[in-house]
């Protein structure tokens, strides 16, 4: 079994991991987002944040377009959370329709809000 972008999905986990061992848990999203910015860049890492993703459907484009957290490696959707309660059934039905919307197959979702990091990787 081939798993899709082993490797970037890897270094992506390392960087927060990076980013939760300096900040600890608590912190709003956005203070995370802002510590994975610098993370990425001084790894020369491929991102955009807050990237736009527009909605089709029938093949029109809808009025709404959604943002994704971060878009690494022009092939992964990151969603950031600081969830104490952990990784909910939203967070992976809404990465799901990112996927889904975006023609991309993979997605990751980090939470820092707990105890200890934690990450899923959600496929379409």
């Amino acid at each position: 079994m081939t798993i899709l972008y082993k490797e970037e999905v890897y270094a992506i986990a390392g960087t927060c991991m990076d980013v939760y061992n300096n900040l600890g848990y608590g912190f709003l999203e956005v203070v995370y987002k802002d510590a994975m910015e610098i993370e990425f860049r001084e790894r020369q890492m491929t991102y955009s944040r807050e990237n736009p993703f527009p909605i089709l459907y029938k093949g029109v484009r809808l009025k709404r377009t959604f943002y994704a957290d971060y878009f690494l490696f022009n092939k992964i959707i990151i969603e950031v959370k600081a969830n104490p309660e952990g990784i909910s059934e939203e967070a992976i039905a809404q990465t799901l329709n990112y996927l889904k919307a975006s023609g991309n197959r993979v997605g990751l979702i980090i939470n820092f809000g707990k105890r200890r990091l934690e990450y899923k990787r959600v496929i379409f």
